[in-house]
């Protein structure tokens, strides 16, 4: 009989992709409000739509622990689920709130009409006295600078009863800051292009405005006819590791943790974070995160027999990524104690996640967390091997330095053609 960990490496060896959940030609991205804000890694929301359906009844609830931009909550709210979503991310809360709360389509005509047509009351000259931000006149031209500023004051001026029309628009005006600031737009990296000219703030508001009333009337009169309006659907500000979910009172888990030292959500969005004062210290907000560089401890030892074969390998590469990767690895088991404490008895666990490669060394996170999973006593239902036709994420790393990179490089290796879709029960 093979032993536990001999299994799992075996099933994984064997698995097959699966045609069925590659969605190929699908830009299910696209439909309802998922498209209103960019995203690194962002989840299909047809691998979501697909463990909904094949796993879950109208009761159920289901959370997502890493919600990122809330895909899992809206995909949730469409078929009439109950979900609660955690990130640790202010601005992901704020992007899933807009996503999962649509407006009345003529409450939202009428202020955003009022909104577009205060701009024509801007006044660069009342501006000229804003106070500097190192961090923020960094990245914005002044003249940039000042339109976002009074774009920002304008929306604040909403009352508190109107917090859903807030944070549309100011996740309208996130998306944006990107284009309109001197952020190299092809990075996901903050990387300044000395060359761009970046897109004049109310011209680039006022396109995304539209595009999201669009999106927002279609998820509105969908949930409308369904009578789905008031599905329950939260989204908290808390720690995977230890969130305020009850114990046992979610049926189904669907998630996509972050891959192990691959972005630095912090610092991807630290122009909204600054411009919102969500954060004052950078280095700080990292700390929070799961899967960062700075989230360091000097552990190099973990519970999962294969987590601890890819450490010991990394420890002769390089003792600072052996450390990162035990981090995380201890971080992500923390994260199965949790889920296995919020889910009933028989819920599923339901995880996607890709493999990469640090300093020539295979990090097989798929095979971790399905060791993890089994050492926390959920059973194993199902592993599921799925192309990734249309790329959401990077795919080239420098070999040497295991950081992204251009397949012009020589030293180029392409990453995450897979990945997988574990599902366990409790």
């Amino acid at each position: 009989m093979l032993n536990p960990i001999t299994d799992i490496r075996t099933k994984f060896q064997d698995i097959e992709v699966s045609p069925e959940w590659c969605f190929k030609n699908v830009r299910s991205t696209e439909q309802w409000t998922h498209g209103y804000h960019r995203y690194p890694a962002k989840f299909l929301p047809n691998i979501v739509k697909k463990l909904i359906e094949d796993l879950t009844n109208q009761e159920d609830v289901i959370a997502d622990l890493f919600a990122g931009c809330g895909t899992t909550l809206v995909e949730a709210k469409v078929h009439g689920r109950k979900s609660i979503g955690v990130d640790i991310n202010p601005v992901a809360q704020l992007i899933t709130n807009a996503k999962i709360n649509p407006i009345d389509p003529h409450i939202l005509d009428e202020y955003s009409q009022k909104l577009i047509d205060s701009l024509d009351s801007y006044n660069e000259a009342e501006y000229q006295s804003i106070e500097s931000h190192k961090r923020i006149d960094y990245w914005f031209f002044p003249e940039h600078k000042l339109k976002i500023a009074f774009l920002y004051s304008q929306i604040l001026l909403l009352s508190t009863n109107e917090n859903q029309l807030r944070d549309f628009f100011l996740c309208a005006l996130s998306n944006i800051l990107k284009n309109c600031s001197r952020w190299l737009q092809s990075s996901t990296k903050p990387q300044v292009d000395p060359k761009k000219s970046p897109v004049d703030p109310f011209k680039a508001f006022k396109v995304q405005v539209k595009s999201m009333k669009k999106k927002n009337d279609q998820f509105f009169y969908e949930l409308s006819d369904k009578d789905l309006l008031e599905t329950e659907c939260d989204i908290l500000i808390e720690d995977a590791r230890t969130t305020s979910i009850k114990s046992e009172s979610v049926s189904t888990i669907i998630t996509s943790p972050p891959y192990v030292t691959s972005y630095e959500y912090a610092d991807i969005h630290q122009l909204t974070a600054y411009w919102y004062e969500y954060i004052s210290d950078l280095s700080m907000f990292r700390k929070n995160f799961i899967g960062t560089f700075y989230s360091l401890n000097q552990e190099t030892v973990t519970s999962s027999f294969i987590g601890q074969d890819i450490i010991n390998q990394l420890k002769e590469k390089d003792a600072r990524t052996a450390k990162e990767v035990a981090n995380y690895f201890n971080d992500m088991t923390e994260v199965g104690r949790e889920m296995n404490r919020i889910l009933k008895p028989g819920g599923h666990a339901c995880l996607v996640i890709g493999n990469t490669t640090l300093k020539d060394v295979k990090i097989k996170s798929a095979e971790v967390f399905a060791e993890i999973l089994q050492m926390l006593d959920f059973k194993l239902v199902d592993i599921i091997k799925r192309s990734i036709p249309v790329k959401l994420i990077p795919t080239i790393r420098d070999k040497k330095s295991g950081r992204f990179t251009k397949l012009t490089n020589k030293n180029s290796k392409l990453v995450y053609p897979e990945e997988y879709i574990i599902i366990a029960k409790k």
